[in-house]
C-alpha cells in the first residue's frame, strides 16, 4: 500500500511540475502587476462624439425634457480581448447597441483600451448597421473582424437578414478605424 501512495504522490509532483512549465513558457500570457481587468460593462460609450456612461452595460437618457423618449445605449456582447495598440495592456472590443426611442436598433462596434489605472480610456464607435444579426467577433492578423447578417439592398427592414457581411478595424491613436478591403 505504501509503493503505491509513494508512486500516486511522485506522479502528482511531476502532474504539477509539467503544468507549471507549460504556464510559464507559453508566450502568449503576458504578466503584469499594473494591467487591470477592463470591465467593458461599466465605461463610456462614444457614439457620434457623445458619451454615454454605462452601469452594467446599460445607459439609459431623456431625449427632452417632458418626454418619455428615451436614448437607450447598452452592451450587447461578443467581445474580444487582445493588445489592439502595442502598449502591452489587454484591450477589449465589443458590439454595443443603440434605441433612439423609435423601432430601430442600431449596432455599433466599439473598443476599451487598457490602462495602467483602473479606468477605461473608450474609442469611437463605428456604426455596423440597423437591426443587423451580429454572428462573431474575432482578432486576426492585428485586424479587429466583426461578421454578422445584414439584409440585401433593397431588402424592407421586415426581412430577416441573410447576407453575410465581415469587416475589419484596427486602432490608430486612439481611434476606431475602419479597414476597408
Amino acid at each position: 500500500m505504501k509503493k503505491y501512495t509513494l508512486v500516486a504522490i511522485f506522479l502528482l509532483i511531476i502532474f504539477i511540475m509539467v503544468g507549471f512549465w507549460l504556464y510559464k513558457t507559453n508566450s502568449n500570457i503576458k504578466i503584469s502587476s499594473q494591467n487591470y481587468d477592463l470591465d467593458s460593462k461599466n465605461c463610456a460609450y462614444i457614439i457620434d462624439d457623445k458619451a454615454f456612461k454605462a452601469v452594467n452595460g446599460f445607459s439609459e437618457e431623456i431625449i427632452e425634457i417632458d418626454s418619455a423618449s428615451k436614448i437607450t445605449t447598452q452592451y450587447f456582447g461578443n467581445e474580444v480581448k487582445d493588445d489592439f495598440n502595442g502598449d502591452g495592456l489587454k484591450d477589449a472590443s465589443f458590439i454595443i447597441t443603440q434605441n433612439l426611442g423609435g423601432s430601430g436598433t442600431f449596432y455599433y462596434i466599439t473598443t476599451v483600451l487598457g490602462s495602467n489605472k483602473k479606468e477605461c480610456i473608450s474609442t469611437n464607435s463605428i456604426l455596423l448597421g440597423d437591426r443587423i444579426a451580429p454572428q462573431v467577433t474575432n482578432y486576426i492578423n492585428g485586424q479587429i473582424v466583426v461578421n454578422y447578417a445584414d439584409r440585401k439592398e433593397g431588402e424592407p427592414m421586415t426581412t430577416n437578414p441573410s447576407l453575410g457581411v465581415s469587416r475589419y478595424f484596427t486602432i490608430q491613436n486612439y481611434s476606431l478605424i475602419e479597414i476597408k478591403k
